[in-house]
C-alpha cells in the first residue's frame, strides 16, 4: 500500500469458520501473515487446502503462529512450497509443539488418495519450516523494518499460545488466536489487554456459556460412577492438545483422592502421549497452584490404572481389557484418529457411554453424535448408537460468551473496531451484538476472502 499510515489485513480463511486461520497484514512495504492453518471439517484436511494460497508465498516477510493447534499451523509446509522463505516467529513451546503436530498430522494424510500428499507434508518442507523458525518468550520486543513492533501476550489457551500484539505508528493492534477458558487447572490465566486500537478476535463459543470448573468436574466424576455401576467402557474423544493433560490433571485428581472406583484408565494416542511429556518438560508456564502440586512430589499425568498405549498392538488390545474401563484417544471431533475404533467397537452397545468434552465442528462425526443421531456410517459400517452420549462443555478450550465480553470491556474505552474471527456465523454475530449491547464497541464479522483497511 501506498499510504504508510493505512494497513490492509485480508482474512484469508478462518472468517465465518471455525478452522483454517490465515490472516495477511500488508503496509508499508512490509507483508506478515498471521497462523496459517489447516480448513477442518468432516475430514482431517478439506479440499480446500490444496488450492493456492491467495498471496506470493514468496513476497511474505514474517509468519506469526499464536499456537501450535493443527487448525492454526497445518498449511506451513504448504507455504514452503508455494516458495515462504521468511521467518517464522512464535513461542518457544509452540515450535516444539508443532514439530510433534505436523509430523503426526502427515502420518494422517498419507491415507488420503484423493491428493498429493508430498505438495504439503513432504520432509523436506518440515525441515525447511523448523529451520526458519525464531522463537521469542512472552512480553520480549520484537523490532522489525519500517516501524514495526510485535510481542506475544499469554492468552492460556494451550501451551505456549500467544496474542500478537502489533505496534505500528503509534497504534495497538491485536490478534488474539484462540483465547483460554480461564482459570485453568495448569495454565495462567489470559493475560488482560488494554489500550487497543483493532482486535482481531476468536468467537468460537461466542453464543453460549460454560459450566463452571466444580460444574464440570462433578459432572466428570458422575459419569464415571454411572459407567462404572453399568460395567461399561466410556470413550472419550479427546484433542491430544491441552484437553488431555487437562483431563489426566482432573482424573488424577479424583483417583488419588477415592473420589471414583479404581478401573483401567488408557490414554489411546501416541500424539497426545508425546504431547504430554512436552507440558512436563514446559511445566515453568503452568499457573501457581499446578506449580505448587508438581513441587509438592505429584507427578500430575500419572496415577494408579493409567496406561499409555503408544503402539498399534496395544490399542487393539484394549477390546480385549475387562470393563469397566476409560478409553481416553483422539481425534476430538471423531474425524480420524483411534477413536474411530472404539466407536465402533462400543457405540452400539447400550451398557458404555460417549463423552464428548469439547467443540464439534459442522459436518464432523463429534457433531452428528453430539446431534443424536442413531445411526453413523463408521469406517466402511452402519453403527446403531445405543450407548449414553454425555457432554460437558466447560473442558472446552476457548473463552465462552461472557468471558469474551469480559476480556473486551478491558480495552472498550480505546477500542475502535473489533473483527470476529474463528466462529460460526451465528456464533460470530450474536458476539458482535453482546458486545454493542453491553460494551457500546464496534464489532464486525467479515467473511472469507475479505479485505479491510484499518487507519494507523
Amino acid at each position: 500500500m501506498d499510504n504508510d499510515t493505512k494497513l490492509k489485513v485480508t482474512f484469508c480463511s478462518g472468517a465465518g469458520t471455525v478452522t483454517g486461520a490465515n490472516f495477511l497484514i500488508e503496509g508499508n512495504g512490509k507483508k506478515f501473515l498471521v497462523d496459517c492453518g489447516l480448513i477442518q471439517g468432516e475430514k482431517v484436511a478439506e479440499d480446500l487446502n490444496w488450492d493456492k494460497f491467495p498471496y506470493e508465498a514468496s513476497t511474505i516477510d514474517i509468519l506469526f503462529i499464536t499456537h501450535g493447534h493443527i487448525d492454526h499451523i497445518g498449511r506451513i509446509p504448504k507455504l514452503i512450497a508455494e516458495g515462504f522463505n521468511g521467518r517464522i516467529i512464535s513461542t518457544i513451546p509452540t515450535k516444539e509443539i508443532t514439530e510433534v503436530m505436523l509430523a503426526d498430522t502427515a502420518h494422517l494424510l498419507s491415507r488420503d488418495e484423493d491428493h498429493n500428499l508430498a505438495e504439503i507434508y513432504s520432509p523436506e518442507n518440515i525441515k525447511k519450516a523448523l529451520s526458519l523458525w525464531e522463537t521469542i518468550e512472552y512480553g520480549q520486543k520484537l523490532n522489525v523494518d519500517h516501524g514495526f513492533q510485535f510481542s506475544y501476550k499469554d492468552s492460556g489457551h494451550i501451551l505456549g499460545s500467544g496474542m500478537l500484539e502489533i505496534i505500528y505508528n503509534y497504534r495497538k493492534i491485536v490478534f488474539t488466536g484462540d483465547l483460554g477458558n480461564s482459570p485453568s487447572p495448569l495454565l495462567r490465566d489470559t493475560e488482560k489487554i488494554k489500550d487497543v486500537d483493532y482486535l482481531f478476535m476468536e468467537s468460537c463459543y461466542g453464543d453460549r456459556n460454560h459450566e463452571d470448573r466444580d460444574e464440570r468436574k462433578n459432572k466428570l466424576m458422575e459419569i464415571i460412577k454411572q459407567n462404572y455401576d453399568r460395567k461399561g467402557t466410556l470413550i472419550i474423544p479427546t484433542f491430544s492438545l491441552e484437553r488431555t493433560q487437562e483431563l489426566l490433571y482432573e482424573i488424577n485428581t479424583l483417583v488419588e483422592w477415592n473420589l471414583i472406583p479404581k478401573m483401567s484408565i488408557f490414554l489411546d494416542s501416541p500424539l497426545a502421549i508425546k504431547l504430554t511429556a512436552i507440558y512436563t518438560k514446559y511445566e515453568k508456564y503452568f499457573n501457581p497452584t499446578a506449580l505448587k502440586i508438581i513441587r509438592g512430589g505429584d507427578e500430575i499425568f500419572n496415577f494408579i490404572g493409567l496406561k499409555m498405549t503408544d503402539t498399534t498392538d496395544e490399542s487393539k488390545a484394549i477390546l480385549h481389557a475387562p470393563d469397566p474401563k476409560i478409553i481416553m484417544a483422539g481425534s476430538g471431533m471423531s474425524n480420524g484418529g483411534r477413536i474411530l475404533h472404539h466407536e465402533k467397537n462400543y457405540l452400539p452397545y447400550a451398557s458404555n457411554t460417549i463423552l464428548l468434552i469439547g467443540y464439534q465442528s459442522v459436518g464432523t462425526l463429534g457433531r452428528s453424535i453430539q446431534n443424536g443421531t442413531k445411526k453413523l456410517h463408521i469406517m466402511g459400517e452402519d453403527i446403531h448408537v445405543k450407548a449414553h452420549v454425555e457432554m460437558i462443555s466447560g473442558y472446552s478450550g476457548h473463552k465462552d460468551s461472557d468471558h469474551l465480553v469480559e476480556f473486551v470491556a478491558d480495552t472498550a474505552n480505546t477500542v475502535k473496531k473489533i473483527f470476529l474471527l474463528m466462529g460460526e456465523p451465528k456464533s460470530a454475530m450474536f458476539l458482535a451484538q453482546k458486545l454493542k449491547d453491553n460494551l457500546g464497541v464496534n464489532a464486525y464479522t467479515p467473511i472469507a476472502g475479505e479485505q479491510v483497511v484499518i487507519d494507523c
